[in-house]
C-alpha cells in the first residue's frame, strides 16, 4: 500500500511540506493522511482524497518558524499556507477555501464525517497519530506497515514542545486547550510512541 498520491497537487504539496517540516513533522503529516484514508475506507466513507491529502500534508506548517504566526492559531495559519500553495496550483478560490477550512476544523472533534468528511478524517488521522486515538481499530499490520515507511522517531516529544510552545504564546487558541486538557499525557501514552 502507498501512502502518498501520484498526482501533481499531491506532489507539490509533498515537496513544501519536505522543505519546511523536519522529518518528524512531514512523516507525521504523512500518517495523518494515512489514518484518515484507512478509516474512511474501513467505514465506507466517500472523500475527496486529493482534498485531503494536500490538506494533511500542509496541516502543520504554522508551527514551523516561517509560518509561525505571533498571532494566529498554528491551524488558522496552515490554512493560509494551504490557501497559497493551492493558488499557485490552480484551484479555483472556493477548493482553495475548502483546504483552509479542513485544516482549521481539524483541531475540533465534534465535526461529523455527514458534516464534513475531509475534516472529520484529518481530525481522525491526527487524532490516531498524536495521542492514540482509535488506533485499537486499525489493522495492527497496516499500522506496522505505516510506522516502518513514515517512523515517528522523536515526534511524540517534539510536538509536545511545538503545541506548548503555541499554548503560552497564544493563551487564547486551540492548542492551549489542547495543553490543558492534559495533552502531553496523552501524548506520552499513545500506544504508537512503543511501536516506533
Amino acid at each position: 500500500m502507498t501512502w502518498t498520491l501520484d498526482i501533481p497537487s499531491a506532489r507539490a504539496a509533498l515537496e513544501i511540506a519536505s522543505e519546511y517540516a523536519d522529518t518528524a513533522l512531514l512523516n507525521h503529516s504523512v500518517r495523518s493522511y494515512a489514518f484518515g484514508a484507512e478509516y474512511a475506507d474501513r467505514h465506507g466513507l466517500t472523500y475527496d482524497a486529493e482534498l485531503l491529502y494536500v490538506s494533511a500534508l500542509v496541516h502543520d506548517l504554522g508551527l514551523t518558524a516561517p509560518f509561525d504566526s505571533h498571532t494566529l492559531p498554528f491551524e488558522e495559519a496552515g490554512g493560509h499556507v494551504a490557501r497559497v500553495l493551492t493558488a499557485g496550483l490552480g484551484w479555483p478560490k472556493d477548493r482553495r477555501a475548502r483546504a483552509e477550512e479542513v485544516i482549521v476544523l481539524h483541531m475540533r472533534d465534534d465535526v461529523t464525517a455527514a458534516e464534513d468528511v475531509e475534516s472529520h478524517l484529518l481530525q481522525v488521522g491526527t487524532s490516531a497519530d498524536v495521542s492514540g486515538l482509535r488506533v485499537a481499530e486499525f489493522d495492527p499490520s497496516f499500522t506496522a506497515r505505516l510506522l516502518a515507511a513514515y517512523p515517528r522517531g522523536d515526534f511524540g516529544a517534539a510536538f509536545t514542545a511545538l503545541v506548548e510552545d503555541q499554548a503560552q504564546r497564544k493563551p487564547a487558541c486551540a492548542a492551549a486547550a489542547y495543553v490543558a486538557g492534559g495533552a502531553a499525557a496523552r501524548i506520552a501514552a499513545n500506544p504508537l510512541e512503543r511501536l516506533g
